[in-house]
C-alpha cells in the first residue's frame, strides 16, 4: 500500500547572506498513513518546524521530495492547514469571521461559510463566543478558534507547531484533551509538533524522533495505548522514558 504522505531524503539547507550555510534537514524520510496522529520530537533546532513548512509547500527541499496521496508537494494546497504556537487571529474580525476566513478566500456563499463555521466553533466548544473579538478571548480560547479556522476548508491534513506551547499547564491538558476528540471526530492525518515528550505520548499514535541538526529519523516509537491516556500509569511513564533515551541518544 502507497503510504498517504511520503518523505523521501528530504535536504533542505538554508543559505542567508553574509553568514556560514546551515543545513535543517540532512536526508530525511518519513511515511505516514492516512487517518494518523503522529507527533514529531527532537532537540531544538532540529529541523522540526521547517518538515512542517515543507509539507505546507511554503519551502522547497534542495533534495529529495514529499508526496501527499502520490502527488509531489510542489507549493501550499487548501488540503493542508496549519496551526501555530502563536495564534495569528486577525484582531479587527469576530470568532466567526476568523473561522470564516478561509472559506471567504474560496469564495465560499456567505450562509454556507456561515454554517461551517458555526459547526466548527460548536465543535471545539465556544458557542456564544461567535461575536467576540480576539482581545476578548484566553489564550487557550484563542487557540480553539485556530483550530476551528484550520478545519474551516476542510484539509486533509493538518500541520501543528508546538501549538499548545504557551498556555498554562492546566489549559494545555484540556486543549490536548479537546485535540484528540476532534481528531477522533473528524479522522484527520495530523502531524504534531511538540518539545514536551509527555504531550506526545498523550496524543500520538506514532512518535518520530529527530536527530540534532541536521534533522533526520533516529527513532520511531508506537504508541498502542488506548484513549483516554493515563498519564500516571507505569506503561505511559515507560514510553516517556523510551522516548527520551532517544532524544539524548543513549
Amino acid at each position: 500500500m502507497v503510504p498517504y504522505i511520503q518523505a523521501k531524503g528530504v535536504t533542505l539547507t538554508f543559505r542567508p547572506k553574509n553568514r556560514d550555510p546551515v543545513t535543517a534537514l540532512q536526508g530525511l524520510s518519513l511515511e505516514v498513513r492516512r487517518g494518523e496522529f503522529l507527533t514529531l520530537v527532537g532537540p531544538s533546532g532540529c529541523g522540526k518546524s521547517t518538515f512542517l513548512n515543507v509539507l505546507l509547500g511554503l519551502l522547497r527541499p534542495d533534495d529529495g521530495d514529499i508526496q501527499l496521496d502520490g502527488r509531489k508537494i510542489a507549493g501550499p494546497g487548501y488540503e493542508r492547514a496549519m496551526v501555530f504556537q502563536e495564534f495569528g487571529l486577525l484582531p479587527w474580525r469576530t470568532v466567526l469571521a476568523n473561522v470564516e476566513l478561509g472559506l471567504e478566500l474560496k469564495a465560499v456563499p456567505a450562509a454556507m461559510r456561515r454554517g461551517r463555521a458555526r459547526d466548527l466553533i460548536n465543535l471545539v466548544g465556544l458557542t456564544g463566543f461567535e461575536h467576540h473579538y480576539p482581545h476578548e478571548l484566553s489564550g487557550g480560547m484563542k487557540q480553539r478558534v485556530g483550530l476551528a479556522r484550520a478545519l474551516a476548508t476542510d484539509p486533509e491534513v493538518l500541520l501543528m507547531d508546538e501549538p499548545f506551547a504557551a498556555l498554562d499547564a492546566l489549559t494545555r491538558e484540556e486543549m490536548q484533551r479537546l485535540l484528540v476528540d476532534v481528531w477522533r471526530e473528524t479522522r484527520k492525518t495530523v502531524i504534531y509538533v511538540t518539545h514536551n515528550v509527555a504531550e506526545a505520548v498523550y496524543l500520538g499514535d506514532r512518535i518520530v524522533v529527530l536527530t540534532p541538526h541536521p534533522g533526520t529519523v533516529r527513532a520511531q516509537v508506537r504508541i498502542p495505548m488506548p484513549r483516554p491516556r493515563d498519564t500516571l500509569s507505569v506503561e505511559f511513564l515507560e514510553y516517556q522514558r523510551e522516548v527520551v533515551s532517544h532524544i539524548v541518544g543513549r
